[in-house]
Formats: C-alpha cells, structure tokens, sequence
C-alpha cells in the first residue's frame, strides 16, 4: 500500500435497500476486484461502455484495472455495489482541485432501474464530504439520459453546460433540505416495497415443515393451510415425500416454482445453511421463526451476524429470528406465516410486536375485543426489519387506518422519530414501550446505551406524535377508539349516562385529563327506555359546543342492553363527532354497537373509555397544528464552525471542555454571542475587569460547586462603584475560602429578566437532543426540563419553550413583563443546529440566558468535543447488516 493511501474504511461498508425492496452491499473498491470489474465490464452491452468511456472498449487492459482498483481512500475513491459477491454498479471520484473532484458511474444493465446509481451517489458523497470535498462534476453524454437524471433527481442544484458535444455538470454535494427530503423519500418508498413483498407474498415455503403436530414446522405449514393462503405452498422436508398433504421438497432450490417468502423454522445451526439455498433459488425474503441466536449468547450473536450478512449478501431481508411470524389479513392473500392458532379478522389496524410471547398476546386481545387487522410482523431478535421498516409500509398501505407498536427496545430512536412523525401526519400511531436503552432489553437486541433520563423517550416520542400507552390493555382502548371513529375536533365534551354515579364518574376523569365537559353530565332515569336514552344522546350530539360524547349506561332489569346500543350506535353514526361508551360488563366491539355505519367502542369503566379519549383528543390537536419549516436561522458560518471543531477535537473518548473563548468563537459561527467575562484573582484585577466592561457589574465565584449559587453568597449583582466592588471581593473571597481557591470573573450587568438554561447533548442512542428550562430549582431541583430531537421544525420550537411547567415566568405570570419569546426561540433553533451538525459537540451549557422584555443575553457557555460518535440515523440509507 504506497505511503499516501488512507487506510480501508470499513465505515463506508453498508447493505441498501434498493427501489424494488431488494438488498445491495456497498462497499470501497479494493484491489482483488480486479477480476470481477473485468467480469462487470465483459457483462455490459456496447452502449452502455460508450455511454461510459465515450468510446467503445471491448476490455479493461491491465493498467486500467490497476488505476480502478487501487485507490487512495482520500483524493480517488471508488465504491463498488455488489450482489452474491458479484460487482453490479461502481462509482468512484477523482479530486481534480481543491475541493472539488470528478465523479462516475457504471450501473450493470440488468440492474438499472433499481436505484443502484442514486445509492452510490449518495454513499459516495458522503464518504467525498468526510474527505473535504463539496463539489462534484461530471461530464455526460446528452443521450445518457438516465445519468443526467440521477444527478438531477437527488436534490442537489446542478448547473448545466453544453460543451464540445457534452454536458458538463457541476454542483455542491452538502447536504441541503431538498436533498434530505430526496433521499428520505427514497428510503421510505424502498423499505416500504421490501415489507410489501415479505407480506405480499405469491407463494410461500416453510422450511422445516414437520409431520410432528407438535413441532413448530407443522404448526406454521397447519396455519398457512388453515389461513387460507390463496398462493402455492411449498413444504421443505428431506426425510418427507409430502406433509399435511402438501408435496416436501429436499431443499428450496429442488422447488420446481419461483418462491417469494420462505418461512424458516429448523435448528440454529442449519439456518445458515438454509439461507443460503433461499438465495441461490431467488427467495427474496425471509422469516426465520427459529431461536438460538443473539438471545443465548456470543455464540448465537455471532451466528446471527452471519445470518443477516448472508440474507443481504444474496438481496434479500430477514424477519427474526426468534419472530413469531406475520400475517396479512387481505382476502386476496389470507398469509397467516405465524405461530397464532388463528387468522385475526380482516380489520384496519397494523401491529407489530417485537416479543414473540407478547405477539400472541396482542392477535389473541384483538380477536377477543373483536378488532380487525390488516397486517402484523413480529421482528423477534430485531436483526433486520425493525418497526421503522413497518412503519414506513403502513405509511402507504390503504388498508390501513391505525397502527399499533409493542417495542422492547429502540435500536435507531432518530430514525424511528422522524419516520413515526411522517407517518403519524396521517395515521395515528400507538406506542407501547417497555424499558430505555439497556434497561429491560431482551437478549438479542442490540441497543446502545442512553445517557439520557428515562422520560427524554416520552418527549420524544410526543414531538413524533405517537400515542403513548402504558401496556396492552391501553393499547387496544386506543385502537378500537381510532380506528372507528372520527378523531375529536377539540377537547369540549358531553356526558350522557343513566346514573348519577356513573356520569359523575366520567367527568371526573374528563377533568382531571383536562378536558371540559361542556354539557352535562346528563343522567336519564335508570329505568329509562331506550327512546329516552336515545333523546338524550341526540340533544349531546346536536349541541354546537359539543366535540365529543362520553356515553354511559348501567343494565337495569327492564331495559335491554341491546336496544340501548343500538340507538347510540345509530344516534353516533349519523353525527360527526367522537363518542366513546360505558357499557357495564361489554368491552371491544360488539355487534349492537357496530350495527350501524360506524361502530362505537365500549369500555368497561368509563375511566378507561375517558383516557382513550383523552389520547385520541391530544393526538388530534397534534395533527391539526401546522408545524412550520424546518429550523433554518440566518447568517450562519457552518465551514468555520467546522474547521475549529475538527481541529479541538481530541482523540482522548472522553473529550476536552473549551476554553471559554474557543466555545464563545465557535457559538458566534452560528450567531450567538456570548458576553465577555473577565477571570479574576484580586480585588485589583477585578477593579481593572470593571473598567472594561463597564459599571454596573456582576462579581461571580467559578469553582465547580459554587456556579450560580447565590444562595451561598457565590454571586454579587448590581455593583455600582470601585468600592462596593472591592468590598464584595473580599467579603466573597473570606466567606467562600473553605470551597477552595478564590477564581472570580467580572461581567457587565444582563437587563432584567428570566434565567434559563439551553443544553445540547449527543446521546449515544437518540443522537443530538436539546434541551431548555427555566434556571435554578425549578430546573436543578424538579427536573422541568423540555426535550426534543433535531432537526427542529418551528413548531417544535415552540413546544420545547412551551413545553416546561414553568412557562408562564415567559409570559408575564403575576404582571411582570413578558420576555421576548422571539428572540429566545431563535436562540433554541440556532443551538439545535449547530447540535445537528456537529456530531462532535458531545455537551453545550449555555446558562444563564437571561430572557428580557427586549432580547437575551448569553451570560456564560460551557462546550465538551469529543471523538464524534457513529449517529444511529446517518445521513445515507442502510439497514443493520
């Protein structure tokens, strides 16, 4: 390796989802590719080598293959997309000048139109950007139009110039939002289309199938028949000529048809083996029910490893193992590849559970509450597909209204925010989340640990917009509710029941859930006929006041429930409003009170139906608020903030805290100024510190223990002269002597106003989180601290400064002057980039920001780097492999 190449870097290594739901490897070009680029090049037709090399060339020569395959890592770079091993696209980059470098590519024509190019162009890009480059150019032919358009289509601003019979392009490869939203947009369609074709499957094998009732084979082989699978099924079992009637085949390359899904359950150790056969007959995804992987140890870890790496070797994705399989209700398919007894009614919910024990749970409570599903995946171990990947299905999916999520751990907690956020945009999302980071995984899951305290995921999880529910039972109050009826246009509500008690039961819960009844409660006699019921709910519905309707009835002896559940199934349909009931003794759907055009769910307390309600009304208010751009301040410096950051970066893990100027520099790059302090030792210091910063003036102790603590005398404000000035250092200096050295710092005055306190953190788990509250105890001693996730839309800006229990200091509480929120929200966006950013801002402490009726003042900032960590959400596309 000549002396000036780079080592191999391994971190540009990543399995892709391609356009059509299959799986490409990429990784840097080396120099034993020689012969398989030979081979790539012997494979493409005479057009695309024109296309290429603006000449035909019917081979490589030698020294061609040698200037392909031995690159620097840093000036020449080349990736290599491969499939089986075998090379299916290459791009590479030359730097001609400075920052800018020449780019190409060569997609195999069998696979172009499979978005092989914009993958390599992405990944190649980044790996340009982490090297200095930020410009790209190329130059193509006009009828390379496929080309032109990969280049076009990613989001960047190509200038375009026609010269001597080519098009010359050129444009800066930085990420920008549009090219943000380009490659988002691609990820979701392609992992979206990998989770159709597991679901939606033409025929489907199960390998491992058993003549044994009690083996698990033949309970998947039992229930795929039973289900009803509209496909071929296929049985793989070599000591079988056929099983439950169905022909056995040897291994899956022996079946004589095209097999799209192979359904795994056979030892640990023969997996391998097994995936392998899959991939060599075309399977294109896998759900391998089998155990003995990540969940007992290194040896299963490992074996696991080689698992997902083989799957994605031969292009295709992997459910489990340890799943407990999934189902598509969808008549036309009738796929029931799980261990459930039983295809669920075909309904509008999508679940998924990441518990094998738990997904039986879940399929058994919906078909008991009577709920209908439209799919459900059990990810088990988590090695592949994840909820992100569902979820990012289910966005796009028409027979699907609601989704629910059972989640024992968070593998990518960014991603799953901002894919929860877009689907949650359209659908509501539940979310039942057992544990954080390491706390409650199950063996299997591979999760870094958070640093972050256990209620940072509900806040995040709030600003996605998912529903969060505390277990199973919750989880279906809310589902039944949202996929039945309309979401609540507000938090107004009617009580209507045929029991003081019960209706005074139900306000109760509307009022300490923060909703207001604004029409009852209402309470006929209990012996009232269903006529009268039926009155009585119409006048609640009628009432323009009125958002939604909580319902309530107590069977008495001479009225049938029946006929009550009727009238409010009928009374309900024919509004457009929200209605949850209390039926004594019902729970779920049931057939009186889905009798009409839109079913009204039951609850057996009326504090259930409540929260369900109260879930429902938060979520829809979320929804119906627009949420603004994306957090874009002005006049930023990004390069320079760059370049300081890369050169006071240490290598020492545990980083290095800024000297004060070096952290006020970097922060100006992204326009916060931070005030001049003036470090002090002496009473003369201290006088001279004054005259620079001029009167009046602040005397404050630095020690560690003693930062901001005026109430151990470690603070004087407001000091007027050279005297008082005097006097309090040596006050401070006697009275603080026992906490150590007397280091001091004199600072000009802020204007009146809040103390607050903006934090940046970059958590191993959930990447950059911002954090913001009001200074002193109500942020040091009760935790009121708002949380959210970047890249910050302005909505979510104003939530974070909203969103702490002591707000109302902000606005003016007990006639003081509200602050300038203005101002202080555009200091929370411009930390929250420059979180996003800068990977290696391992902590920034802005404290105190004095908040004043006109501007604020960043009185004192604190900033850690440290070696940047890998984001679980990086800026190309790739799943775990």
């Amino acid at each position: 390796m000549p002396a000036d190449t780079l080592p191999y870097p391994a971190h540009w290594e990543a399995d892709v989802v391609l356009r059509d739901g299959g799986v490409v490897h990429l990784r840097p070009i080396r120099p034993d590719d020689a012969p398989a680029v030979e081979e790539f090049h012997a494979g493409q037709s005479a057009e695309s080598i024109y296309l290429r090399f603006f000449a035909p060339l019917a081979r490589l020569s030698d020294r061609e293959l040698q200037r392909f395959t031995n690159v620097d890592h840093r000036d020449r770079v080349g990736l290599v997309a491969t499939l089986d091993d075998a090379i299916v696209g290459i791009g590479r980059y030359d730097r001609i000048e400075g920052s800018t470098a020449e780019v190409a590519f060569n997609i195999s024509d069998a696979h172009q139109g499979r978005g092989v190019g914009s993958v390599l162009l992405e990944h190649l890009a980044a790996a340009a950007r982490e090297r200095g480059i930020g410009k790209f150019v190329a130059d193509v032919l006009p009828q390379n139009r496929k080309m032109i358009a990969v280049f076009s289509d990613a989001g960047y601003q190509v200038s375009h110039r026609y010269e001597d019979g080519v098009i010359a392009l050129s444009f800066d490869i930085s990420p920008t939002e549009d090219s943000d939203q380009v490659r988002e947009a691609r990820e979701h369609r392609a992992e979206a289309r990998s989770v159709q074709t597991l679901l939606n499957p033409t025929s489907v094998a199960v390998v491992g199938a058993s003549r044994d009732p009690d083996a698990i084979g033949h309970r998947l082989l039992q229930n795929l028949i039973e289900g009803g699978f509209t496909g071929p099924l296929y049985a793989v079992n070599p000591e079988a000529w056929e099983v439950q009637g169905v022909e056995s085949h040897t291994r899956v390359t022996d079946i004589p048809g095209q097999v799209d899904l192979a359904v795994v359950a056979v030892p640990a150790e023969s997996v391998g083996d097994v995936v392998a056969d899959c991939g060599t007959a075309g399977v294109r995804g896998l759900v391998v029910v089998s155990s003995g992987f990540a969940e007992t140890g290194e040896d299963g870890a490992a074996r696991q490893v080689s698992l997902v790496r083989t799957a994605h070797r031969r292009g295709m994705r992997v459910v489990g193992p340890n799943s407990f399989g999934i189902v598509n209700t969808d008549p036309a398919v009738r796929l029931n590849a799980s261990l459930a007894p039983a295809l669920p009614p075909n309904g509008r919910l999508g679940l998924f559970s990441q518990s094998g024990a738990l997904g039986i749970a879940v399929l058994d409570t919906a078909r008991r509450r009577g709920l209908g599903v439209s799919s459900f995946l059990s990810s088990g171990n988590r090695a592949d597909v994840s909820g992100n990947d569902a979820m990012q299905y289910w966005l796009d999916d028409p027979a699907t209204d609601a989704v629910g999520l059972y989640l024992e751990s968070m593998g990518n907690p960014r991603k799953f925010s901002r894919v929860a956020r877009r689907l949650s945009r359209s659908k509501p999302v539940i979310v039942l989340k057992s544990g954080q980071s390491s706390f409650g995984v199950p063996p299997g899951h591979t999760v870094r640990e958070s640093l972050l305290p256990r209620d940072a995921v509900d806040q995040i999880l709030h600003q996605a917009g998912v529903i969060r529910v505390e277990n199973i039972h919750q989880l279906f109050d809310v589902a039944q509710l949202v996929v039945h009826q309309p979401l609540p246009t507000g938090p107004r509500v009617a009580v209507v029941t045929n029991s003081a008690a019960l209706g005074a039961l139900a306000a109760d819960a509307c009022a300490s859930w923060g909703l207001d009844v604004v029409h009852g409660p209402v309470a006929v006699a209990s012996e009232a006929s269903a006529d009268e019921f039926r009155q009585a709910l119409t006048a609640a519905f009628a009432a323009p006041d009125v958002d939604s309707v909580v319902a309530g009835f107590i069977p008495p002896l001479v009225t049938i429930d029946a006929d009550v559940a009727v009238a409010l199934a009928e009374v309900a349909a024919a509004g457009d409003k929200t209605c949850v009931a209390t039926f004594l003794g019902m729970h779920g759907v049931t057939e009186a009170l889905s009798s009409s055009s839109r079913t009204v769910p039951a609850y057996p307390t009326p504090e259930d139906s409540v929260r369900a309600l109260v879930s429902a009304t938060r979520y829809a208010q979320w929804r119906s608020r627009d949420r603004g751009q994306r957090v874009a301040p002005k006049d930023l410096q990004r390069e320079r903030a760059r370049e300081l950051v890369e050169r006071l970066t240490p290598t020492d893990p545990d980083g290095v805290w800024l000297e004060p100027s070096d952290a006020a520099e970097l922060l100006a790059a992204y326009g916060v100024e931070v005030w001049p302090s003036f470090p002090v030792t002496t009473a003369a210091e201290a006088a001279a510190a004054a005259e620079r910063a001029g009167y009046p003036v602040a005397l404050k102790a630095t020690a560690p223990l003693l930062r901001h603590r005026a109430d151990l005398g470690a603070v004087r404000l407001d000091i007027l002269s050279e005297g008082e000035l005097r006097h309090d250092f040596d006050e401070m200096l006697r009275l603080l002597e026992r906490h150590g050295p007397g280091e001091f710092v004199v600072q000009a005055m802020a204007p009146v106003g809040v103390a607050c306190v903006l934090r940046s953190v970059e958590d191993p788990l959930f990447g950059p989180v911002v954090e913001f509250g009001v200074g002193g105890p109500p942020t040091e001693l009760l935790g009121d601290v708002a949380r959210r996730s970047p890249p910050l839309r302005e909505g979510d800006v104003v939530d974070l400064v909203r969103g702490i229990r002591a707000a109302p200091l902000l606005f003016g509480y007990r006639g003081a002057e509200p602050v300038d929120v203005d101002a202080l929200e555009d200091l929370v966006g411009r930390v929250s980039v420059l979180a996003d950013d800068l990977q290696q801002v391992a902590e920034l402490e802005l404290n105190p920001v004095v908040a004043a009726p006109e501007g604020v003042s960043v009185l004192s900032a604190r900033v850690r780097l440290a070696p940047p960590p890998v984001r679980t959400d990086a800026d190309t596309r790739r799943i775990p492999g």
